[in-house]
């Protein structure tokens, strides 16, 4: 039971970075109105959340092997609420842009922290099912920012939603400092991760790094979710809502609650992938199957127009389902490299996940803005056509081809853990 609450207050933090991380996409109307941006720049302030989440994510990594989860959770929930405080206030631009990239850079200690705690908190076969897990608290992040943001937002205002965002942080930093410790060995349990695994002597982080990465699998598995994850997040994370309103004429309320669900299938189909990769022992092909089932989900929403409603959101729902089978990369690439790099191949995989969104959301905006007929809205928001959405979301569909050449190109780990595979 402690170890799982453990390992749940870490999964808070990934809980509200989620959050804050596909916030723009509600809030898309207001952000443009009060700060007066067109796609391109919307693209780009949602953006910044990701350049600062990738640029921690291998020293976050590294960290977490040498210092200890407990310590960089606890600073990265104070310091991301000093962000969601400065996001909150912004008379400007400029200044909403420096919150998001504090948000971005001190929730980013989230996702990698909390591996790095059930790698040492739970038994190893319940890693998958934890990393599964893990991204239904991520997606349930993602579905508080989704109707209840909207409905919040229209009757308090998004500034003040945001604050109360700051403030449930500060609340959960007093949780984990009192509750969470780095290895049950400190609360006097047995611990899963021997002494002989728990540092690597005598080597430096940039040591540990290039260590990493003379395991094959590091960078195959690091490439890959770029595309499956920022597909999934550069749609419903921010230009989903946009696209289902513009094109196929849906309310903002109920494009919000088919943005969620899409979050919601990934978020369910994460334990599913574990649980399944855990009964066959088996990482890389499940992960391929899954991925390439959402490719094609993903390929008909943008190639063929005018879909009836109930096939586009069943589409759209699949491709969130099967895009769950990333989470395995993260227990492969825990596999594929020996025990005491645990933390830092997470943190590169994650960079990797993180790319993703970061690329694709203002690249897919930028096009917009190219494409753009000069359609606008009652409101003064730009409308773009289904062509020019077509076009923009290709880019989804490259980086997803890019996914399934290099997973296919990794090494299966069969559930087991490799100190010696290259």
């Amino acid at each position: 039971m402690l170890a799982w609450t453990v390992w749940s207050l870490g999964a808070g933090l990934f809980l509200l970075g989620f959050f804050h991380r596909v916030a723009p996409a509600v809030l898309h109307r207001e952000l443009s109105l009060d700060f007066g941006l067109s796609a391109a720049s919307l693209g780009s302030l949602s953006a910044l959340y990701f350049y600062s989440y990738v640029a921690m994510q291998i020293p976050t990594g590294l960290l977490a092997d040498r210092y200890g989860p407990r310590r960089l959770l606890t600073a990265g929930l104070v310091l991301s609420t000093l962000g969601a405080v400065i996001f909150a206030l912004a008379p400007s631009f400029f200044w909403a842009g420096i919150g998001r990239l504090l948000i971005g850079a001190f929730v980013a200690v989230g996702f990698v922290c909390t591996l790095k705690l059930a790698t040492h908190w739970l038994a190893p076969e319940r890693f998958a099912l934890a990393a599964g897990l893990l991204l239904v608290a991520g997606m349930t992040g993602a579905v508080f920012a989704g109707v209840p943001l909207h409905l919040a937002s229209e009757a308090f205002g998004w500034r003040i939603v945001t604050l109360v965002a700051g403030i449930v942080g500060l609340i959960l930093a007093v949780a984990v400092w009192m509750i969470v410790r780095d290895d049950p060995v400190e609360r006097g349990y047995s611990g899963y991760v021997s002494t002989a695994h728990a540092e690597v002597s005598g080597e430096s982080e940039w040591q540990k790094l290039k260590r990493v990465f003379s395991y094959r699998n590091s960078a195959l598995l690091a490439l890959a979710p770029g595309g499956i994850v920022g597909s999934v997040l550069a749609f419903s994370g921010l230009w989903g809502i946009p696209f289902l309103t513009d094109v196929y004429g849906m309310s903002s309320a109920i494009a919000a609650t088919v943005c969620s669900g899409i979050m919601l299938a990934w978020a369910f189909s994460g334990p599913v992938f574990g649980l399944f990769s855990e009964k066959v022992g088996l990482r890389r092909l499940p992960y391929l199957v899954g991925t390439g089932l959402a490719t094609g989900c993903w390929s008909v929403v943008i190639l063929i127009p005018d879909l009836p409603q109930g096939v586009l959101v069943g589409l759209l729902l699949g491709a969130g389902f099967f895009s769950g089978g990333m989470i395995l990369g993260f227990t492969q690439a825990k596999e594929s490299v020996p025990m005491a790099l645990a933390g830092t191949v997470s943190g590169v995989v994650n960079m990797g996940v993180m790319c993703g969104p970061m690329l694709l959301q203002p690249m897919i905006g930028w096009l917009l803005d190219r494409l753009w007929s000069g359609n606008v809205g009652a409101d003064g928001i730009r409308i773009y056509s289904f062509a020019s959405y077509r076009l923009g979301f290709l880019l989804m569909l490259a980086w997803l081809v890019i996914a399934i050449v290099s997973i296919a190109l990794t090494r299966e780990t069969h559930a087991r853990q490799h100190s010696d595979q290259k």
